[in-house]
């Protein structure tokens, strides 16, 4: 379970930044999760849940996910197609020269926050 992991991870971030911002209250984190991330967001959720309660900051943090779609280009034709619709080979010309090129990633977008001087 690499949710915990990351939320750890996460948790320790804010925790800096606050500090070095003079942040006293962490509102809402938005997260940008790929589709293909390998992120399973129902136990990211309970993960986050469980450890914000152990960070001052992040206690009454709101944890926000938006979905990315994972999209893969074709080296062959130069054309994009959904990743998960239609997996590695390009719907177009059947070519498996692809990569994927959006969708794996987690990414904190955006923290609402309170500073001290607020």
């Amino acid at each position: 379970m690499h949710e915990m992991g990351i939320i750890l991870h996460m948790a320790k971030t804010l925790d800096e930044t606050a500090l070095e911002h003079h942040i006293t209250k962490i509102g809402s984190v938005t997260l940008e999760v790929g589709e293909v991330s390998g992120i399973m967001t129902d136990l990211f959720e309970d993960c986050w849940n469980y450890f914000k309660v152990k960070h001052p900051v992040l206690k009454e943090a709101e944890l926000r996910i938006v979905t990315v779609p994972a999209v893969t280009y074709c080296g062959n034709c130069g054309k994009t197609y959904e990743t998960v619709k239609y997996g590695r080979e390009c719907p177009f010309c059947h070519s498996a020269e692809t990569w994927l090129i959006d969708g794996n990633q987690c990414v904190i977008k955006e923290v609402e926050a309170e500073t001290e001087e607020e």
